[in-house]
């Protein structure tokens, strides 16, 4: 079984991740994938993402494992950007791939929802030319706490 976790800090296109972690997994049921993009709603102009990778990179190759253990995955992919992004492009890519669907379905929800929540980025945005810190919402930490065993 194979994880793979990568953070970026040029622009990338989601295509070029997803059809060759498909196809690296012969026999699969089911790819599940995710991208989130930043939004271009109101008058975000951009978005930057700041991180320690000493921690960021093993914490999410510790989640990725984690996931991966729980939901019986073949293999796991997790790409997210850091620095300055603007509105439409991605911002992370989460794919799994497993012999059934719902595996591969709840893993990306069950990433999505820890990093979202959970993680180790630092994220603001910039409206009207102004940066703002963001924190996570309260459905955020709702989404995050279903995850409980």
């Amino acid at each position: 079984m194979a994880v793979t976790v990568k953070l970026l800090e040029a622009p990338f296109n989601p295509g070029e991740f997803v059809g060759p972690f498909a196809n690296a997994h012969p026999g699969l049921g089911g790819v599940c994938t995710f991208v989130g993009e930043v939004r271009g709603e109101e008058d975000v102009e951009a978005l930057e993402l700041l991180h320690y990778e000493r921690m960021t990179l093993p914490g999410m190759e510790a989640l990725a494992q984690q996931a991966a253990d729980r939901f019986g995955l073949m293999g796991l992919l997790v790409v997210h950007r850091t620095g300055v992004m603007h509105p439409g492009e991605p911002i992370v890519l989460v794919s799994a791939c497993a012999r059934h669907r719902r595996g591969a379905i709840d893993a990306v929800d069950f990433c999505m929802d820890h990093l979202k929540s959970d993680s180790w980025f630092w994220k603001r945005e910039l409206r009207g030319g102004t940066w703002s810190w963001i924190e996570p919402r309260t459905e955020d930490h709702t989404d995050l706490a279903r995850w409980d065993d």
